[in-house]
């Protein structure tokens, strides 16, 4: 605007100078043909002045950041831009030891910094873009997404390390999940992150996922040529003014050459301790196939989600039974400020809180409840893993967008656990988890 204006001035002092009285008697002795082509020249001047003020401005405007989160640069026409993106998770837990009876330090209370990842994600030219991101908790330095993809209107291809597609808990971000940890099933089947070639195609309502995997990068290498095929499909309509989710996946993996044999286990729903209430032995395995089927709504403040997933164990040995296990489960939440839970891309999305405390209100905050289920029995293969029912209850305060605040309790009530308690196998466990988080 200054630019413009001291323009503009300009403009009119220089055109002003053709009315002075020297300017006049020089135009007497000019001819009426100089004049005209002096002001025209004068013109000229003052319209590739306007334009480059107006060049200036533009790229003034596409090198200022926005703000998602993070700063965010990038040039729209150019078609690139870039961000710095993270997030700290420190988690705080107690887990009962049930009469007394564990020997372990793996009980009691724990704390931990959970998750600790930075990274950069970002667009360029020819419809690319890129994320890459490092987690340092526990003191180790691990990749977490580490790919690069092409996106057209309706299809994207992505080549690198990403999440296969298993289940609507596993995809959604650890950012915006119901409670601190996703449902058992995620984490005792070993959902994961792996380097594979991914095609997605979105149809409106319908959205396909499908790719070939190998291994996580921390496993690729030293003969290790597993691979798998995982393909996810979603449907999710909007009725009646509220957002439907429905959906099924299916994986398939080969293990090949890979040695040591193949367990199932699970924490009691907090990460920070070690310990697993139920545990399958390790077995010679050759195979993994999966399926599961999702569900879900959100109708405003209301939301109600639930999974079934099943997992087969192709043993490498002749003759023997191959073993199935199951896990599941069922949730509702409901923010008692008016918020509603945020969707986006066939996963559950960031909270828009409508009264931040930066503005004087007192954030969003969500109640949830859930039952969640493991179960690593297969009689008929031999296999007694146990038995895991959670009865869960969170409270969740998100005082602004970026920032939440989880407080979670849980009731485990096992069945032929892997840890026998004078002799007894079936027991409860209480457990109590705070989780303090941010991400830009």
């Amino acid at each position: 605007m200054k630019l413009k204006t001291t323009a503009a001035l300009l403009a009119t002092a220089a055109l002003g100078c053709l009315a002075t009285p020297a300017f006049a008697q020089d135009a007497m002795v000019a001819a009426p043909e100089d004049q005209s082509a002096e002001i025209e020249f004068l013109k000229a001047q003052l319209e590739s002045m306007q334009a480059q003020i107006a060049d200036l401005q533009k790229a003034k405007k596409s090198s200022a950041p926005t703000f998602k989160g993070s700063p965010l640069f990038g040039d729209k026409e150019a078609g690139w831009d870039f961000k710095v993106r993270g997030r700290l998770q420190y988690d705080f837990a107690y887990v009962s030891n049930p009469s007394n009876g564990v020997a372990t330090n793996e009980l009691g209370f724990s704390n931990e910094l959970r998750r600790g990842r930075i990274g950069v994600e970002g667009t360029t030219p020819g419809s690319f873009a890129y994320k890459f991101e490092a987690d340092f908790a526990g003191n180790e330095v691990e990749l977490a997404d580490a790919y690069f993809q092409w996106k057209g209107k309706v299809a994207a291809i992505s080549f690198g390390q990403h999440n296969n597609f298993q289940s609507l808990e596993e995809l959604t971000s650890s950012r915006f999940i119901s409670f601190m940890e996703r449902a058992a099933f995620t984490d005792a089947f070993a959902f994961e992150r792996r380097i594979g070639v991914s095609a997605t195609l979105t149809q409106g309502d319908f959205k396909l996922d499908a790719g070939v995997f190998t291994d996580d990068i921390s496993s690729v290498g030293g003969g290790n040529n597993s691979y798998s095929l995982d393909a996810r499909a979603v449907f999710a309509p909007e009725i009646a003014g509220g957002q439907l989710h429905f959906g099924a996946s299916a994986h398939h993996r080969e293990l090949n050459d890979i040695s040591g044999g193949i367990r199932y286990r699970q924490r009691p729903q907090v990460h920070s301790t070690g310990i697993r209430f139920v545990a399958t032995p390790t077995l010679p395995t050759s195979t993994e196939t999966s399926y599961g089927v999702e569900a879900a709504g959100i109708f405003g403040p209301f939301h109600l989600a639930g999974e079934a997933h099943w997992m087969e164990q192709g043993i490498d040995l002749p003759g023997a039974t191959d073993p199935s296990y199951f896990g599941g489960y069922a949730e509702v939440g409901y923010f008692f400020t008016g918020e509603s839970r945020g969707y986006k891309g066939g996963t559950f999305d960031r909270t828009k809180v409508k009264n931040p405390v930066n503005k004087g209100g007192m954030g969003a905050f969500q109640g949830i409840a859930r039952v969640d289920y493991l179960d690593l029995n297969d009689s008929d293969a031999g296999v007694l893993g146990g038995k895991q029912t959670a009865y869960q209850l969170g409270l969740t305060w998100i005082p602004v967008d970026y920032v939440r605040f989880l407080l979670n309790y849980s009731r485990l009530e096992l069945k032929d656990a892997a840890i026998a308690i004078n002799g007894d196998r079936d027991y409860g466990v209480d457990v109590v988890g705070m989780r303090a988080q941010i991400d830009f």
